[in-house]
């Protein structure tokens, strides 16, 4: 049996630590634990393999094994964006808002590290090194909660990790790790309040539920993406084919994959021909409602599919795009409204009013014109990587990066003041 109040006491004596090291100290914690991947890439993608052996075995899908599972072709990846964290500039330390006051007291917010994090994700085991590498440079502690899929990659990523920390004399439970399947522990770790100061569950909505519904501890969830693209009669259609295409086809799996396309009426006849035809040779297959599908009459597709009552509230994760007719701006925000989860929704048009209202109106996340739905994410903004994708306000929105991982303290410096 795992104590995880032991574990919490551990991460909450590891935070003290983490917030006290220098940016030096951590960017050398950082380094190593490239370094250490680098070194023990064979022994983790054994461990990967192992798992993948027995994803196949339970009749995973393969594409989903590939997406969501696999780490041999992420390795590089993974080692370069531990890498690029460490060149971020620390946010820890960092004053703003400073000011003297009418009565001479000097006044400022100084950034700091939340604590500890506790984060409870599916599958994905490069979660397991972007969550170490954000929380190290942010002097936060983390304790982790992965998916059963992923134990041995999981597991091994933790090995290379605690050894690095520890080579570099930082505390080796600053990242620590839940190393069973069993549910009862993730109920355990929402409750323990004491030590653990922000729950990010990564994963579908039944997770996210579990979480806002049995924790004592505030929960920023995000991560499940009901994602639009709403094409008017001025976009360019080129440029719109491959937007579209990006979004839906580079990762379907993504919270950030496209998942409903919002036709304008007057030009549906001519574009959602084209959308069939430009995506269905990627086993893209469409779910279309009644002013789609008479749009596509003659398209002779079987890729087609009349839409289902919940095919507007599906966040997909595969190869199926649900297509829609709207009749203007004002009603593809209304849908949008109704069926997104505010996570990453865009326009393609050359109408920069419309334009403008589509990024005033519309309340997510990410909000994109002209741009693929595929950018909300905290590596292609330029963020170094993330931690999660929040779909909330408060406290963070987006792609939970190193600023989203610190709060704030008030200084005030005075010269024998008292309040009158």
């Amino acid at each position: 049996m795992l104590n995880l109040t032991e574990m919490g006491q551990r991460a909450r004596t590891a935070s003290y630590a983490l917030a006290g090291a220098s940016t030096e100290q951590k960017n050398a914690a950082l380094l190593a634990i490239a370094d250490a991947l680098e070194t023990n890439a064979e022994t983790i993608l054994a461990a990967n393999r192992a798992d993948l052996d027995d994803a196949r075995a339970a009749g995973t899908d393969a594409t989903w094994i590939i997406d969501r599972l696999a780490l041999e072709k992420r390795m590089a990846s993974m080692i370069a964006d531990v890498r690029k964290v460490a060149v971020l500039p620390d946010p820890v330390g960092k004053e703003f808002d400073s000011r003297v006051l009418e009565n001479g007291l000097s006044i400022c917010r100084r950034r700091v590290p939340i604590g500890v994090l506790g984060i409870i994700y599916e599958a994905r085991p490069n979660v397991t090194i972007d969550v170490a590498s954000l929380a190290i440079k942010t002097g936060n502690a983390a304790i982790l909660r992965g998916g059963k899929e992923v134990m041995r990659s999981n597991l091994a990523l933790i090995e290379v990790i605690s050894d690095a920390l520890a080579a570099t004399g930082l505390p080796a439970d600053a990242i620590q790790y839940i190393a069973s399947t069993d549910r009862q522990y993730v109920g355990q770790m929402l409750k323990l309040h004491q030590y653990i100061d922000m729950i990010i569950p990564r994963g579908g909505s039944s997770l996210h539920n579990f979480c806002r519904e049995n924790s004592t501890i505030p929960v920023i969830t995000g991560g499940l993406g009901i994602c639009h693209l709403y094409v008017d009669e001025t976009a360019d259609f080129d440029a719109a084919l491959a937007i579209i295409h990006n979004a839906k086809t580079q990762r379907p799996a993504v919270c950030n994959a496209l998942d409903t396309l919002l036709v304008r009426r007057e030009v549906a006849a001519e574009f959602l021909p084209r959308v069939v035809a430009h995506l269905a040779p990627d086993n893209v297959t469409f779910r279309a409602e009644p002013g789609a599908l008479a749009a596509l009459n003659g398209a002779g597709d079987s890729a087609v599919q009349p839409a289902g009552p919940d095919d507007f509230d599906t966040e997909w994760m595969s190869l199926i795009l649900g297509l829609k007719v709207v009749d203007g701006l004002d009603d593809a925000i209304a849908h949008i409204r109704q069926h997104s989860t505010q996570h990453s929704d865009g326009i393609l048009t050359r109408n920069m009013e419309d334009a403008a209202r589509f990024l005033n109106e519309v309340d997510s996340a990410a909000v994109f014109v002209n741009a693929s739905t595929r950018f909300n994410d905290g590596s292609a903004l330029g963020l170094g990587a993330e931690i999660a994708v929040s779909t909330q306000k408060l406290h963070a929105r987006g792609p939970m990066a190193l600023e989203e991982l610190t709060t704030y303290k008030w200084i005030v410096i005075g010269d024998g003041h008292v309040r009158l």
